[in-house]
């Protein structure tokens, strides 16, 4: 059982903790079509049994070793063209909260993960919906490993492992709202430039040349960033390509 938080304004002040559940993206686009599903609502559970990612992925948890949880998010103000801002809030609170917690190399791997130590500790999934050409509200979907120390991929990693403790979840729930508001409220408050210069800052491999599989290919290139849309620009042969979500991954 979860407590609501006492350090944010409205992030979690509405709590609904399900000990299992399919998936909480899925009950939190169910509870948006209800009158009490005020912005900040949060829908936690100790097992969520058919997590989903980009891509179509599964999110592989323990039951009550880690966070699994979604925000229900009212960003009326947001052009639906803006979309992928979303992205980069959650992305920085994230990364904002592990960096500060470990003081471990923690960076964003676009399109929706973040890596501590080169390795994945952090899975995001943003649902929307509209309302006309308006946002009526997005579901802000999270997956923390904290205490969990095996996995079957030898690239996920957790807070436990990284520092070698065990952490109170609903300390690093609190903590991690916390920041997770402070982007939001960043974002509503217009603050673009410097949520996009900090997630570049924060991108991983920015600037490097690494090996991409696009296709059935594996080709080399340097990314440059992401575009208005939050699609990602690498530079291949002298050329500057524009690749969507399911259109590249990394070979290496």
């Amino acid at each position: 059982m979860y407590k609501i938080p006492a350090n944010t304004l409205f992030m979690g002040k509405n709590l609904v903790f399900m000990p299992e559940c399919h998936s909480t993206n899925s009950l939190a686009l169910e509870l948006c079509q209800q009158s009490y599903a005020h912005e900040g609502s949060l829908i936690i559970t100790n097992n969520q049994t058919s997590g989903r990612g980009q891509r179509g992925n599964t999110w592989e948890s323990q039951p009550g070793m880690n966070l699994t949880f979604s925000l229900i998010l009212k960003p009326t103000f947001l052009a639906v063209k803006d979309q992928f801002l979303l992205s980069m809030v959650t992305s920085l609170a994230i990364h904002d909260y592990l960096f500060n917690t470990s003081g471990a190399s923690v960076f964003i791997k676009w399109p929706n993960d973040i890596l501590i130590n080169e390795q994945k500790i952090c899975g995001t999934l943003i649902e929307t919906q509209l309302m006309g050409e308006q946002f009526s509200a997005a579901v802000i979907g999270i997956g923390l490993n904290v205490n969990q120390r095996q996995f079957t991929a030898p690239t996920a990693t957790s807070l436990n492992l990284v520092m070698n403790q065990v952490l109170d979840l609903q300390n690093v729930l609190e903590e991690l709202l916390s920041s997770l508001e402070s982007r939001y409220l960043q974002l509503r408050h217009g603050r673009v430039k410097e949520i996009k210069e900090d997630y570049l800052k924060h991108l991983y491999r920015l600037n490097q040349q690494h090996i991409f599989r696009s296709g059935d290919d594996q080709v080399t290139g340097r990314i440059l960033g992401v575009d208005e849309q939050g699609m990602l620009r690498v530079m291949m042969r002298d050329e500057e390509k524009i690749f969507g979500i399911k259109e590249i991954s990394f070979a290496d």
